[in-house]
């Protein structure tokens, strides 16, 4: 499934610049695409576009060469899944039972979980690691037990793609390390992967491509090597920075210096 925008431009009622301007990016079938930026560049807005949630202004969105709004919201549901930066739990769920509303898509208002339904769940949250959790009230969770319990519901709809914003915020060093892996391992097995992330070197270990954000514009797309320069990472976080590569594995990771005065 391929994620595609063609100066795609998104603003909001009552602004005077647009939260997008102008993005055009290419996500092929297959690989983890990361999208990186400072606090307000748009890559919230951008997931919100792509999933049909905000209408463009001008430009266009289409996910697999159809137009977000060709798609009806249940085959959309089928075909990709989305986790949110944030939600609000509106009732007090177990975790399992929370986790198998990524079946809904699947099964309509009135037909029962079946075998596969259940097969799915159980498989979803095994690769999140809350299997655990299975009967706890999902009000009851950390921070980092709600993230993985939420990407489990988005597993558990067995997408073609996913789409995620900040996916390994809260989550300690092992839980966010295994998360990415999962993500990597998804794509490499061919599911589409759209990653958010502030965490530009797990950005440039695990993805394939990324697209860096700046005010809503693209300040530069490609391969790790590409984004990552000094010159405009430094432009872009107003900080400056020292990019190497690291010795072991040759991938750029980037160091913020000490701010010169």
């Amino acid at each position: 499934m391929t994620f595609r925008t063609r100066d795609l431009v998104v603003q909001y009622r009552g602004t005077r610049v647009p939260a997008l301007d102008g993005v055009s990016m290419e996500v092929p079938e297959g690989s983890l695409y990361t999208v990186i930026g400072p606090n307000g560049s748009g890559k919230s807005t951008l997931m919100r576009a792509i999933m049909g949630l905000l209408p463009p202004s001008r430009g266009s969105v289409r996910i697999q060469g159809r137009e977000t709004g060709a798609w009806t919201r249940k085959a959309l549901a089928q075909a990709v899944g989305a986790v949110p930066q944030a939600e609000h739990l509106a009732f007090p769920l177990s975790v399992r039972d929370f986790v198998a509303m990524g079946r809904y898509p699947h099964l309509g208002p009135l037909r029962a979980e079946g075998e596969t339904d259940r097969q799915a769940v159980g498989d979803a949250m095994s690769r999140c690691d809350v299997a655990h959790l299975a009967p706890r009230n999902v009000t009851t969770l950390s921070g980092g037990e709600l993230q993985r319990v939420r990407i489990a519901r988005a597993l558990a709809q067995e997408p073609r793609a996913l789409i995620l914003d900040e996916p390994t915020a809260s989550l300690d060093i092992r839980h966010e390390m295994s998360i990415l892996q999962l993500l990597r391992e998804s794509a490499g097995q061919g599911m589409t992967v759209l990653l958010i992330t502030h965490h530009l070197n797990l950005a440039a270990r695990f993805s394939d491509r990324l697209l860096l954000l700046n005010r809503g514009r693209v300040a530069a797309e490609g391969t790790v090597d590409d984004v990552f320069r000094e010159e405009t990472l430094a432009r872009v976080y107003q900080w400056p920075v020292e990019v190497r590569a690291d010795p072991v594995t040759g991938i750029p990771y980037v160091t913020p210096m000490q701010d010169p005065g």
